[in-house]
């Protein structure tokens, strides 16, 4: 049988209760490493609610970057599944649609405010 073939896609969102600061921009950084933990906790598992949950492999945190808004940070990620016949197919719009829902309409991600024109899935 063929290996499971791993299907990536990225979710960008804001976080306005965040404010950006030049920690935010090193991966090694404490603020970076906490916030990025954070992330995880709230979103691996609404992805693992979503339509994609049983292949759901995880996200990375690739960046925490600046916005228009001082206060504000926008968070980018890449995100992975599984893509084989006995898996849910990914279909980005169904998962936005998902996690508009858990996310109260984008506006709520835990104890983080959301921009809710923010969220953004690509496959």
């Amino acid at each position: 049988p063929l290996a499971p073939t791993v299907k990536n896609f990225t979710l960008n969102f804001t976080i306005t209760n965040l404010q950006f600061t030049a920690d935010l921009q090193n991966p090694n950084s404490r603020r970076f490493k906490s916030t990025e933990k954070v992330m995880y906790h709230y979103v691996d598992p609404l992805l693992q609610r979503s339509s994609i949950g049983p292949a759901y492999i995880g996200c990375k945190v690739m960046a925490f970057r600046f916005t228009k808004n001082r206060d504000d940070t926008g968070v980018d990620a890449m995100c992975s599944c599984r893509d084989e016949p006995s898996d849910p197919k990914f279909n980005r719009a169904t998962v936005y649609r998902e996690l508009s829902k858990m996310t109260n309409g984008v506006t709520k991600l835990g104890h983080y405010s959301l921009n809710s024109q923010s969220l953004y899935v690509n496959g």
